[in-house]
């Protein structure tokens, strides 16, 4: 009995390495298309100007990182083309975005604001 649970375990073990290995391939290509674009967004003069950002995106560990970056990405954006041209570009990187992060990060509407329109 001993023999056939070890074996159903590692049946099991090499199921779930299998799937989870089979998950990280479309993330990683994912974070790789979102660090690209929002360095890309950032353009070469905001780069130079905000190293330490740059070194954030392409050295963060995960989506929730990159997700987090936004706002920094954001700001250096606005610092060259103006806030609205900052606003259009991130809300593009934002779109990358869904399925990788909960969807309560990705909502574009809040509570408050439709309070606010609806009074």
């Amino acid at each position: 009995m001993r023999w056939k649970s070890s074996t159903f375990l590692s049946g099991v073990n090499s199921f779930f390495r299998y799937t989870s290995s089979v998950k990280e391939k479309p993330i990683a290509r994912s974070i790789h298309d979102i660090r690209e674009a929002m360095l890309l967004a950032m353009g070469s003069d905001a780069s130079s100007k905000f190293p330490v950002i740059q070194l954030r995106i392409t050295y963060a560990d995960d989506v929730h990182d990159l997700w987090y970056l936004r706002g920094d990405v954001m700001a250096a954006i606005a610092s060259f083309d103006g806030e609205m041209l900052a606003r259009e570009k991130v809300a593009s990187i934002s779109e990358m975005f869904v399925g990788l992060v909960p969807k309560t990060l990705t909502s574009t509407t809040s509570t408050l604001s439709r309070r606010l329109t609806a009074n």
